[in-house]
């Protein structure tokens, strides 16, 4: 019986899609990445499933939409007996491994090292794991990457530095361009940690199993403390610059909400400029860590018989929209990147076909020859279409439409609109022509011209994902997330968008 491939799955947090060398961004300096792609397939319109952390990564464990498996934002834990892809691949004869930020369930402060949470990974699936905590934790979490700097005497410098970016100085909390350089050494960091362990795993394997490695850096997700050395590479004045265009039509509650909690109304174009600089450099460093991973396999001799899968949770607004992080249903905030190379890699290409992250699911479970997934009919394999080579004639072929939800808000997506509504009502909040306004400038929720076309998809489409929409999980959600005073009541992301223009 011919031994399957390995899987390395390169996951990093908050990725924008368009910042990778590979798919034309003249500024950022991707050196690892871009050698990656040219062995590979690159994706150019993948989007997430969830534009929030936890949402997108149980879509991704689950092959399943938000509306159904019911984590519609941060701090509801994933239940770890949900069927998953990681489980089936370790069923189907592979050693699982996680090394990094999984963001599955939730963690309070006080509640112990990382260690003592370990069994919830094996219990995901994962054979081994090396769990890591979101950078913000580590004011006073405890995990491997605490252990580790303490013993180098560098964990006080890096709480105290860590205390200004929580905190702010002053108490005052920090904007983006205001963010410190990293105050550990440049081969020290959490990202670089992560990189690190996942190189002695790779060079430590032993085992007659194929292995599948998830290998989940903490970065580029906010603080931007990309390091001094890093930064240096960067001109800020040379920044591509944020979209800042005065927008037409209404205003959704969901990007409302995103412009108040952002505080970015008075950000000057010198100040986005840096924020933009500080994120570059630190994608630039996490790319360094991707070439260490990368180089290991090659080392091991086992680069060739890989596949390697490389792509994100959700993107990073950036100022674009005077909006940041993300939450939100603007391209920035989700498009993402997919590179995956093949065992003994491609002639490098690109597709343009419309796909998302429960494609990327469905693809790993082919790969490994693992038991599918409830909701097949939503996810389509990458395989033939990697295989197949640019000149086949599904190349550029992808979904009819792809989903996005957040925050009782889902969005669909074919190859020329965009719509988003209300998950409860499905009255539409957001609409926009992705050919004519790529920019996102011009809402035409409200255009009576557009009257079919928002029939069209929500009909034939939103109406149908719609239908799966778990009442249990929603009145959960309300009940542990939006009735919190601090968040403004759950009905306040539900009232219709206003009119207003901006």
């Amino acid at each position: 019986m011919t031994k399957k491939s390995n899987i390395v799955f390169i996951f990093p947090d908050q990725q924008r899609g368009d910042v990778v060398g590979y798919a034309g961004n003249p500024v950022v300096k991707t050196p690892n990445l871009d050698r990656l792609a040219r062995e590979s397939v690159t994706f150019s319109r993948c989007i997430t499933n969830g534009p929030v952390c936890m949402p997108a990564r149980m879509s991704i464990m689950s092959g399943k939409h938000v509306c159904e498996h019911g984590t519609w934002d941060n701090n509801i834990d994933g239940d770890p007996s949900t069927p998953n892809h990681v489980r089936n691949i370790r069923d189907a004869g592979y050693r699982t491994s996680l090394i990094g930020k999984v963001h599955l369930h939730v963690r309070k402060q006080g509640d112990g090292h990382s260690r003592d949470h370990a069994y919830k990974m094996h219990e995901w699936g994962w054979v081994d794991s090396h769990e890591l905590r979101d950078i913000m934790a580590y004011v006073s979490a405890e995990c491997y990457f605490t252990d580790f700097l303490r013993e180098r005497g560098h964990l006080d410098v890096f709480r105290s530095y860590m205390e200004i970016i929580v905190r702010g100085e002053n108490q005052r909390t920090l904007l983006p361009w205001e963010t410190p350089p990293s105050a550990l050494p440049i081969d020290e960091d959490l990202d670089m940690y992560t990189a690190q362990k996942a190189v002695e795993w790779i060079e430590d394997y032993s085992d007659d199993k194929p292995f599948y490695l998830q290998v989940n850096f903490p970065g580029p997700h906010n603080p931007f403390d990309s390091p001094a050395e890093v930064r240096a590479l960067y001109d800020p004045e040379q920044m591509p610059p944020a979209i800042l265009e005065d927008t037409s039509g209404p205003i959704s509650p969901r990007v409302q909400s995103s412009l108040d909690g952002s505080r970015l109304n008075n950000m000057t174009l010198s100040q986005e400029r840096l924020m933009r600089a500080y994120y570059y450099a630190k994608v630039t460093h996490i790319d360094h860590g991707i070439g260490m991973v990368v180089d290991a396999l090659e080392r091991q001799g086992v680069l060739e018989d890989t596949w390697i899968i490389y792509t994100s949770d959700h993107g990073e607004m950036l100022g674009d929209h005077r909006c940041r992080n993300k939450g939100v249903f603007y391209e920035g905030a989700l498009n993402i990147p997919l590179c995956i190379r093949p065992p003994g890699g491609s002639t490098g290409w690109q597709s343009r076909a419309l796909t998302d992250q429960l494609d990327v699911v469905e693809t790993m479970l082919d790969v490994a020859g693992a038991r599918t997934l409830d909701g097949a009919e939503y996810r389509s394999s990458l395989t033939d279409k990697i295989l197949d080579g640019e000149d086949a004639s599904g190349a550029q072929k992808g979904k009819e439409v792809v989903y996005s939800e957040v925050r009782l808000c889902s969005m669909v997506r074919n190859d020329r609109f965009k719509m988003s509504v209300d998950s409860l009502t499905r009255e539409p909040l957001d609409l926009y022509d992705m050919e004519e306004d790529p920019s996102e400038v011009r809402n035409l929720v409200l255009e009576p011209t557009h009257k079919d076309v928002r029939a069209e998809l929500l009909e034939n489409h939103l109406g149908r994902l719609l239908d799966k929409l778990d009442q249990t999980k929603v009145k959960k959600y309300q009940d542990t997330v939006l009735a919190d005073p601090k968040r403004g009541g759950w009905q306040a992301l539900v009232k219709p968008p206003s009119t207003s223009t901006s």
